[in-house]
């Protein structure tokens, strides 16, 4: 059902409109007003699908209404004339079409055909935004390590894993550098990987994970390869196949 208000001064208007309107049973007539300050605190309350709109009006005219209205709330608008200097005005506000009194039926038909193809557009496009929205909610919530348990003694220390500055794979173990401190944990680099905010840590060879805010420098190297310059001074070879993890790179670099 489309809901559709009239607002005219002129009640003999309002009613040839709202005639016009019962041929068609998809279009329910949910008020009727005679001025702008009538129709706006329910147009706000419950906005309508389709407004037929008189532009000349005692006080709020029809002008004034849309813009105490905002883009944001407006409906399909038609405005209802006797003027028609005021039609290039009407379209400037956004109107779908304009119907210049005293219309006839078959020019009601044309633009009320029109608004309903109109209407059935924005219907759909808010369909398909509401179950994206709805799939996208769906969507299990990707978490990412925050912290990293290593041995240290006879005990467990828990280490940030935003205070790594880079990890290399050694067989089923990774060590994890920090700074002048290393420590080996049992997990594959590929599973460790995995579990890694991808925004942060960025392989860079087949053996190697960077956390690139310690990046500083990029070199060339021979064949593609680039060296990889950390806060602390350490380098590391970036291969060809993985400059693509730095899409920042110069053409040159690459």
């Amino acid at each position: 059902m489309i809901k559709t208000i009239i607002v005219d001064d002129e009640q003999l208007a309002r009613n040839r409109i709202r005639r016009m309107l019962k041929t068609d049973p998809s279009l329910v007539v949910v008020g009727e007003f005679a001025s702008g300050e009538e129709a706006l605190p329910v147009i706000k309350a419950q906005p309508p699908d389709l407004l037929f709109l008189d532009v000349q009006m005692p006080g709020m005219d029809g002008f004034g209404l849309l813009s105490a209205l905002g883009e944001e709330q407006l409906p399909v608008v038609v405005f209802v004339t006797a003027f028609d200097h005021y039609a290039l005005k009407a379209f400037e506000a956004f109107a779908l079409d304009y119907l210049l009194k005293p219309f006839d039926r078959k020019r009601f038909e044309k633009t009320v055909h029109r608004a309903k193809q109109v209407i059935e557009q924005q219907r759909l496009s808010r369909t398909s935004q509401n179950l994206a929205a709805l799939l996208d909610s769906l969507k299990p919530q990707v978490t990412y390590l925050e912290r990293l348990a290593v041995r240290q003694g006879d005990g467990i220390r828990f280490i940030k894993v935003e205070a790594i500055d880079w990890i290399e794979a050694e067989g089923n173990y990774v060590k994890l550098h920090l700074g002048h401190e290393s420590h080996l944990v049992r997990e594959p680099l590929s599973h460790l990987e995995s579990r890694l905010d991808p925004k942060r840590f960025v392989r860079i060879h087949r053996s190697t994970l960077v956390n690139i805010d310690r990046v500083v420098e990029i070199h060339p190297l021979f064949h593609g390869n680039c060296c990889i310059v950390l806060q602390d001074g350490t380098q590391l070879t970036m291969t060809r196949n993985y400059r693509e993890n730095f899409p920042q790179l110069p053409d040159r670099l690459t």
